[in-house]
């Protein structure tokens, strides 16, 4: 049973403790892609890779369910992370120019990520600016006993690791290199900042060293003196070495790379032995990074970032992948971070071999396969970008029975069957996190109709299969899709890598709302334009016509004319799909408003659902609507516009606003209605003023003041819940079953239902009587609502009582309904309505309900015990305090809560 409790009262020491096993809020794991990355590292011998984020972050992943997470103090940007090979040790550089060591520590039979030390290069005697010793590049030795820091100041430094102690005696100057340098070279010109230092393949001892202005030095460290330069003169971005250490390849601002050939019979080169602009002759944008990897059976591997022709395709992200004449420019829809190859790194083997290419881009990670022809996309099993298209809405299904998951899974492979089969490359480490017992489902739709389905089960988030419903519709994405087809035969040969999409090619094909029932594979999807589809879950390939039926939820009424979008027309004809969810029928709400609220009641063949306008109850058996209930005020205006068209309405919302204030500040001067709910709303704030007294401060928690809702506002007839129950309502001897309806306004409407029996179905209609209507004060919009049996024990799912899976519910002891709004949790008791408790969220803890869920909470010390409860998670609210209240002003107390209460 539920307590709600006003007063503070002495707390009971066994309650708390209980409490603390029921309700051990923990943060467990971290689904999707990091965000905002900004570097990224690899480590050959762990096989473990780290992304550095702008918020400060260093994450780490391995093979599936191996992930660490460590966040620095300060939230500076990552901007460079390198592993120590082999060591379990990271170090990261961040844009305030200080640099941390991270390490791998095993601490009660499992691992984390934790930060040993940070250092910060001291700035030059006598050299004011502190931008002569920011570090722009990091080198790791081989050995791993030695950093090698490039500066903005053109000095190159070390440091002593894993200690990272500065060694002064061995710091490079960039008037030491000067000094090597031809008087026609010098020209009084800086040499610019180092931009890239690279270890010399077979001579440890030799760094190169790469300069903003072109020049590229080969200094050996034990004798300090230059052994070759290299007299370029187009401005630097990378270098890479061939894995013979005979050439090196750098690329350049202009678009082009240059490969030189590295002698000691000539100390300096003027031109390299080759210089190529890939995408030339026009002008280019810079090739930021280049890679060169040697292969056995054939030509090297060229990869570069950037370098595209910056009046066509400046504004494309790619990374190109040459050899030989092969040349492909993989395409992707945001910007390239970094990338880098996997490869042999054995200094006893005479080849790279790179066998994958691994990408970090600004919104997903693509990993592609360089063995296999046609370089194909390897799966990844984690940091699968959830957001590829924006996520309109989401829905989690725990305890996903066998059957249900085997045709989704089997439906996904079906769908995107394997391009590779060479398996996930970066597979270190090893997941100690025991199998999970029970299947679980994630669905999220998506702004461009799509609804993905997510095995939630253990630590990585996998994709299981994809729904797409803009191919039921007239849409104009064939047309965009031939178009791109026919651009892949031009110059750059793009391909299209990815799958991070942002844009919709039709906003009304938007997912709103998602309901799906676990037992009997039934799925309602709900969008924007106010089309419902219920569709059913095949194994096999289907071609069939859509049934189309209109639901008119004005019902003629008077006085209202949508000047919203236009509905989205279904294609005529048969249709074609794919093994998985197929359309049984698409319902389509008049007029086409975004759909608010969903519910389906599976085992009664029903589904319910509402818009800013009404809501309705469809029989997708019969195909026959059964209800429609208009829900508008006189003045919602705002509710004919739909959400495509606000924009008119924003100078109305202002002046609404600021009436609301002016009438706040002269409320009191206004002689008061008796039986207003705004003389009630005064007297409950009159008597709350009386109970946080002086003499009452501590019986009585802190309430705040709470606003009254106007009926007039606009938006008032949205529906925000539906809800179906097998309860009572007509009287307290006879229960059936009934469907509630919640709006903003704070209206509750419950319908009893006579619902024929599984053999009458086709026979007889189900028919839908309005038996109770209720109003509460504040008129706060209803976020919930759910029924309760006489144990206090929410309604077992549809199928789960004839099917065994649960026990039937408590029919004997008087049924209450749970109503919750954004300021309050209140329970009624059934059939009369009349109001048992309720607890004020707002008043007690300053913030508004945004989702309710009733769960069931087993306690950590003993199996065999539970509660039932309800989870809310809040939301930021704003209140008038009481100074305000006093002195006639408006000022905003702005309260912010993110935890999750419970109940």
């Amino acid at each position: 049973m539920m307590k709600f409790r006003f007063r503070r009262q002495g707390n009971d020491p066994q309650r708390e403790k209980l409490k603390q096993d029921l309700f051990a809020f923990n943060k467990t794991v971290e689904h999707g892609f990091p965000n905002q990355p900004s570097a990224l590292a690899y480590d050959p011998k762990l096989r473990l890779m780290a992304i550095g984020t702008k918020s400060g972050a260093v994450k780490i992943y391995g093979a599936p369910g191996v992930e660490f997470t460590g966040l620095h103090k300060d939230t500076a940007t990552v901007t460079q992370i390198h592993f120590l090979p082999g060591q379990g040790r990271l170090l990261s550089l961040l844009d305030d120019n200080t640099l941390h060591l991270w390490e791998i520590s095993l601490r009660e039979t499992s691992s984390h990520l934790e930060e040993v030390c940070s250092f910060t290069l001291p700035g030059r005697p006598g050299i004011e600016s502190t931008s002569a010793t920011r570090v722009t590049v990091l080198l790791l030795k081989i050995s791993c006993d030695q950093l090698c820091l490039g500066t903005e100041g053109g000095g190159v430094h070390f440091l002593e690791l894993p200690s990272l102690t500065l060694l002064d005696t061995k710091a490079l100057l960039q008037d030491e290199i000067t000094q090597s340098l031809p008087e026609d070279y010098r020209c009084g010109k800086s040499l610019g900042p180092v931009e890239s230092l690279q270890e010399h393949p077979q001579s440890p001892d030799k760094i190169l060293i790469g300069y903003s202005r072109g020049l590229v030095v080969l200094w050996d460290q034990t004798t300090r003196q230059v052994d070759n330069l290299f007299l370029g003169n187009q401005q630097l971005e990378s270098l890479s070495w061939e894995r013979s250490g005979k050439t090196f390849v750098s690329s350049h601002s202009d678009g082009g790379y240059m490969v030189w050939a590295v002698s000691s019979s000539s100390p300096r080169t003027h031109q390299p032995i080759t210089s190529i602009i890939p995408y030339g002759p026009f002008p280019c944008k810079a090739i930021n990074k280049i890679l060169w990897r040697t292969t056995e059976l054939g030509a090297p591997f060229v990869l570069f970032s950037g370098g595209m022709p910056r009046a066509s395709y400046g504004d494309r992200h790619c990374v190109t992948v040459l050899q030989d004449k092969t040349q492909v420019t993989l395409d992707f829809t945001s910007r390239v971070i970094d990338f880098f190859t996997i490869y042999c790194t054995d200094n006893k083997k005479e080849f790279d071999d790179p066998t994958a290419l691994v990408v970090l881009l600004e919104e997903e990670l693509v990993v592609i396969d360089l063995l296999t022809t046609g370089w194909p996309t390897i799966p990844s099993p984690y940091l699968a970008p959830l957001h590829s298209s924006a996520i309109t809405c989401s829905c989690h299904i725990s305890n996903v029975p066998t059957k249900l998951w085997e045709k989704v899974t089997s439906a996904g492979q079906h769908q995107s069957p394997p391009q590779t089969h060479v398996k996930w490359p970066i597979n270190g480490g090893k997941n100690l996190a025991p199998e999970p017992k029970h299947n679980g489902l994630l669905l999220t739709g998506h702004e461009d109709g799509t609804v993905r389905f997510w095995d939630a089960s253990g630590v990585s988030l996998k994709p299981l299969y994809k729904l797409s419903t803009a191919n039921i519709f007239q849409t104009d994405c064939d047309h965009n899709d031939s178009l791109g087809q026919a651009g892949e035969e031009e110059w750059p040969p793009f391909r299209k890598v990815g799958c991070f999409d942002p844009y919709s090619d039709d906003p009304r094909l938007g997912i709103q709302k998602i309901s799906l029932c676990k037992y009997s594979g039934k799925l309602v999807v709900a969008g924007t334009a106010g089309q419902v589809l219920v569709m059913d879950l095949g194994d096999e390939k289907s071609d069939h016509a859509i049934n189309v039926a209109t639901l008119d939820l004005l019902q003629d009424r008077e006085g209202f004319t949508w000047k919203g979008h236009d509905r989205l027309a279904p294609k005529n004809g048969p249709v074609s799909f794919a093994p998985g969810f197929h359309p049984i029928i698409l319902v389509q709400c008049m007029p086409p408003a975004a759909v608010t609220a969903v519910t389906l009641h599976a085992e009664w063949n029903l589904i319910a659902f509402g818009t800013s306008h009404g809501f309705g109850l469809f029989d997708y058996h019969r195909r026959s609507p059964v209800l429609a209930r208009c829900t508008l005020h006189p003045n919602d205006s705002l509710a004919m516009e739909g959400p495509l068209s606000r924009v008119k309405s924003l100078k109305k919302s202002l002046r609404q606003s600021f009436r609301r204030i002016r009438k706040s500040r002269v409320s009191g001067k206004k002689r008061v209605v008796v039986n207003s709910p705004t003389s009630k709303v005064q007297e409950a704030n009159a008597q709350l003023a009386e109970q946080t007294g002086p003499h009452d401060v501590e019986m009585a928690p802190v309430q705040r003041r709470i606003e009254p809702r106007s009926a007039d506002d606009s938006l008032s007839g949205v529906v925000r819940c539906l809800c179906f129950a097998d309860t009572f309502l007509r009287d307290g001897s006879h229960h059936g079953p009934t469907m509630w309806a919640g709006t903003n306004s704070g209206s509750v409407y419950a319908y009893a239902l006579e619902v024929p029996s599984q053999e009458k179905f086709s026979e007889q209609s189900v028919e839908a009587v309005l038996g109770k209507e209720i109003q509460l004060m504040h008129r706060a919009p209803v976020v919930s609502i759910a029924v309760l049996d006489g144990r206090g024990n929410p309604l077992p799912e549809p199928y789960e009582v004839s099917r065994d899976l649960a026990k039937a519910p408590d029919m004997q002891g008087s049924h209450s309904v749970l109503i919750a709004s954004e300021e309050q949790f209140k329970v009624f008791a059934l059939p009369k309505v009349s109001a048992k408790t309720k607890f004020k969220l707002t008043a007690h803890e300053g913030c508004r309900v945004r989702k309710v869920a009733l769960a069931s909470f087993g306690s950590v010390s003993a199996e065999e015990y539970s509660e039932n409860a309800w989870c809310a998670s809040p939301t930021w609210a704003t209140y008038t305090c009481s100074a305000c209240q006093r002195c006639g002003r408006r000022c905003a107390m702005t309260v912010s809560a993110r935890k999750t209460s419970a109940a």
